[in-house]
């Protein structure tokens, strides 16, 4: 009731330590943290258990406080947890390492059943400098500040906290998680998402236990606020099991790096680059775009900038032609403007100013970077104080370069002050923009919530099914050739047909009805790649060829593949196409993240050139066409030797296709639609093939049917037209994320007493991080449905309909994720007209749907209005013990 579930262990007012009187604590980490407390500067209520000589539980009692930190030996620490729970602490903090699994779900059975938040096992505990709370063993307390850390690694936090130090970098919170957690990488998260203190987040992982859970948490960070993210454990791709193309070519970092850009995240490579992006972070640098304009003294390190620009996908920032001939005449004669502004070894410090100054009002620009580098007659450190003095200009990212090693010590000091990412060398700084520009290049991709496909024929999916349910039953997970066409023709993806020939002869009259030329492959479910058994024949021209072929090509597969079972050979009229492109699309199953659609250059070299853009499905018009921009094969798609561009349209419609068979069908495990061939008349597929997976088969069709994806489609099911009092219709639907001006709009017309009831404040519109938190949605843990009322001008019959919203409601699962907590907002002209019924009534049915138990909220005592339709629609009304001023409402779903 607008108080976050983990603000007790993360915010606590009060905290119990259970430990030992003479600092026995046990294990090393366990005493750390004691001692932290022991000696830190938490202004909060801290008291000091010692369970040896403790008296009972009575005594106890009066130690009740939000947050219980277990500074004991482990065999001690299930039966601490009982204490802390029958002491009324809400949370909890372990602080040791080396739980087995075993032990960790022990202590999470106990944490459940007795409604603890348990930071712990294997974690060093949090940091949260402004609190002047250490409750770590990560080592001294950092310094305030507006960056988050979220680590799986204690030595990291700890190399971390040190760094930090050096270079006067503050954190508002510092959170270790360590394998086997309880609150996990996705708790911390999601509390630092919602936490005013922190306005940038960096995660070190190692590993995800559930991709859906993080996803969601890391989709709802980056909607707010930066995160950047480092993961070890980076393995090779492929593997020796594979069965397409698509499994032998992604590997699970490739997938990663997919995952963290459609989260709207950005990754760093290494730890070097993370105290980059920390430095950028930790100067709240938001860039609008890839421009990094660079100012320095010397051509070599500005060419050098240029440079590791091009390779990592930046841009070179230039001035406007007459922002730079305006600014010459204030240069050194030998300064050049035409590419880098360079001003050369001339410079002094008042022109780097006046550069600076030029490039902040230049719109061409999203970034500057000031580089310094020792010359004879210049002043290092007059130069820094120039740059430092110009920082309040800058609503963009100022970054700076000052090389050498002893001599510009006192420049850079200068820039930390100033608040100034200061780096060694040219590409070191590049870099670090490169990846808080990702920031805004990811924050796109983010945004694409796919809508239903409705405006596409509705798929046979029941016949999918049935192909799949008939190939398992033949205990077969590899479909053949014709089965894998069946399956794409369900969802309406153009095939080449083809049939099978199980003798010369039949070859050879199927290929004479067919038409010639004609394409012949070997139909086996255990071959993988019919190339690599010489299993495929093109332009096959005649009968007699066509005849000769099928024998020749049975006797070289049974000798270089003699297990294998043999269907026969297919045939199918050659792709009439002359001028078309071959590429690829396929399906390979990422543990965690489920399905990824995967799309590149086609043809039998698939794996040896690597020209590949990948996913995570639900793909929408924006996604598939950004898939196929990111690949080299999207250089040949347009006008190109003498062939008229490809439909690129027939191929984002393919992609959709294939992203609406991966969410419809979950039994899909690998799959290979290679080649495709697109020309300016479409895409036909020439070749499938498919894997399934039996286990998957009880989720079809079921109400939880797309849990096997780590992004929930678009809830196009909830969608309803109502009818309106006096006539008229309007919308209920789940939110979108480009509701965001509508939902404002809504907000802004609402009465002040309206306002007040919604939000318990007198705000006039909602920041832009709330509007970002209300539109983008996690269907998988919430849900909000708006009323979209359609109005037109009565004086311009002829202008097209414009949308309003005109009440939303909405819940978020709470932590026991058997209970949610509602909301509801209805437009000031539109009470007492049945809409907030209506929406209510909707809310409740999704909750029911997702397996939800029991539904609550807050009323104010002075709301009658919503009292009355709480009580109408069945909800208890209890007191509030927390606040008299409010009533609480539950509905038992």
């Amino acid at each position: 009731m607008d108080k976050h579930y983990l603000k007790p262990l993360f915010a606590p007012e009060s905290i119990v330590v259970f430990g030992a009187a003479d600092g026995q604590a046990g294990d090393s980490p366990a005493l750390a943290v004691q001692q932290a407390l022991r000696h830190g500067a938490y202004q909060g209520r801290l008291h000091f258990v010692d369970l040896r000589t403790s008296g009972t539980l009575e005594e106890l009692s009066h130690a009740h406080a939000d947050l219980a930190v277990l500074a004991l030996p482990q065999e001690q620490a299930a039966e601490a947890l009982e204490l802390a729970a029958r002491m009324g602490c809400a949370s909890a903090l372990l602080v040791s390492h080396g739980i087995d699994a075993q032990r960790a779900r022990q202590l999470r059975e106990i944490a459940e059943r007795e409604g603890l938040q348990l930071l712990g096992p294997n974690s060093l505990g949090f940091q949260r400098p402004a609190a002047g709370l250490n409750a770590s063993a990560c080592g001294p307390l950092a310094q305030p500040g507006p960056l988050g850390l979220v680590s799986q690694s204690g030595a990291l936090s700890a190399s971390m906290l040190d760094w930090a130090l050096e270079n006067r970098v503050g954190f508002s919170s510092l959170i270790s998680v360590g394998p086997h957690t309880c609150v996990g990488i996705d708790g911390a998260l999601d509390f630092l998402a919602n936490d005013a203190q922190t306005h940038s987040i960096i995660v070190y992982l190692e590993g995800i236990t559930n991709a859906r859970r993080f996803m969601s948490a890391l989709r709802m960070a980056a909607s707010a606020k930066p995160v950047i993210v480092l993961k070890a454990g980076r393995r090779p791709a492929g593997g020796e099991a594979a069965q397409t193309h698509s499994a032998a070519s992604v590997g699970s970092d490739d997938v990663f790096d997919s995952a963290l850009s459609r989260a709207g995240a950005v990754r760093v490579r290494s730890f070097v680059e993370l105290f980059s992006a920390a430095k950028c972070l930790a100067s709240r640098y938001r860039a609008v775009g890839r421009r990094l304009a660079v100012v320095t003294n010397g051509g070599g390190p500005g060419v050098l900038a240029a440079d590791w620009m091009n390779e990592i996908g930046l841009e070179l920032g230039r001035l406007d032609a007459g922002a730079a001939a305006a600014l010459r005449p204030q240069l050194p004669p030998l300064a050049s403007l035409s590419d880098l502004l360079d001003l050369s070894e001339d410079a002094q410090a008042e022109h780097y100013r006046i550069a600076l100054h030029a490039a902040a009002q230049d719109r061409a620009i999203d970034g500057v970077l000031a580089i310094h580098s020792p010359k004879a007659g210049s002043d290092g450190l007059a130069a820094a104080e120039a740059v430092a003095a110009t920082r309040r200009q800058f609503g963009k990212p100022l970054l700076a370069c000052w090389m050498g090693d002893a001599t510009p010590e006192p420049a850079r000091a200068a820039l930390r002050a100033a608040d100034i990412p200061s780096f060694r060398t040219p590409e070191a700084a590049v870099g670090a923009f490169g990846n808080i520009s990702t920031f805004y290049r990811n924050q796109q991709l983010l945004q694409q919530t796919p809508p239903p496909l409705s405006d596409l024929r509705a798929p046979d999916v029941e016949c999918a099914r049935l192909v799949i349910e008939g190939v398992l039953a033949e205990r077969r997970t590899v479909l053949t050739e014709m089965e894998s066409k069946a399956l794409l023709s369900a969802f309406h993806i153009p095939v080449t047909h083809a049939a099978l020939a199980r003798s010369g002869n039949e070859a050879m009259l199927l290929a004479s009805q067919m038409g010639f030329p004609v394409a012949m492959k070997i139909d086996s479910p255990d071959i993988s790649h019919k190339s690599d058994v010489q299993g495929v024949a093109l332009d096959v021209a005649s009968g007699a060829q066509a005849r000769d072929t099928f024998d020749e090509m049975m006797r070289t597969v049974a000798r270089l593949q003699p297990g294998a079972r043999i269907h026969g050979v297919t045939v199918q009229k050659m792709a009439a196409a002359r001028r078309g492109r071959e590429v690829f699309v396929g399906m390979v199953t990422d543990d965690p993240f489920g399905p990824v659609i995967v799309f590149g250059a086609g043809g039998v070299l698939v794996e040896l050139m690597g020209d590949r853009a990948m996913e995570l499905p639900p793909l929408n018009p924006f996604l598939a066409r950004h898939m196929i921009e990111r690949t080299r094969v999207a250089e040949t798609l347009g006008a190109w030797r003498g062939a008229p561009p490809a439909s690129l349209e027939a191929l984002e419609q393919l992609l959709l296709r294939v992203s609406e068979m991966v969410c419809e069908l979950p039994q899909l495990r690998e799959m290979d639609i290679n080649p495709v061939i697109v020309d300016e008349h479409g895409a036909v597929a020439v070749d499938a093939r498919i894997v399934v997976d039996g286990t998957q088969l009880a989720m079809a069709g079921s109400a939880d049917r797309y849990r096997h994806l780590a992004i929930l489609p678009y809830p196009a099911r909830f969608e309803q037209v109502q009818p309106l009092p006096g006539g008229g219709e309007y919308l209920l639907r789940p939110v979108r994320p480009g509701d965001g001006a509508l939902l404002q709009q809504l907000v802004q017309n609402l009465s002040p007493e309206s306002r007040y009831f919604r939000f318990v404040s007198s705000r006039a519109e909602l920041p832009p991080s709330m509007l970002a938190r209300f539109t983008l949605i996690d269907y998988d843990r919430e849900m909000a449905l708006v009323a979209v009322l359609h109005e037109t001008n009565p004086a311009a019959s002829d202008a097209p309909a414009h949308e309003r919203i005109i009440g939303v409601s909405r819940y978020i699962t709470n932590p026991d994720r058997s209970s949610c907590e509602f909301s509801l907002v209805v437009a000031d002209e539109w009470n007492g007209k049945g809409i907030g019924s209506r929406l209510m009534q909707g809310i409740m049915d999704v909750a029911r749907e997702r397996g939800l138990k029991t539904m609550e909220g807050l009323v104010l005592s002075n709301n009658p209005a919503m009292l009355k339709l709480m009580r109408g629609l069945g909800f208890v009304v209890e007191a509030y013990p927390e606040d008299p001023d409010f009533r609480l409402v539950r509905h038992a779903l």
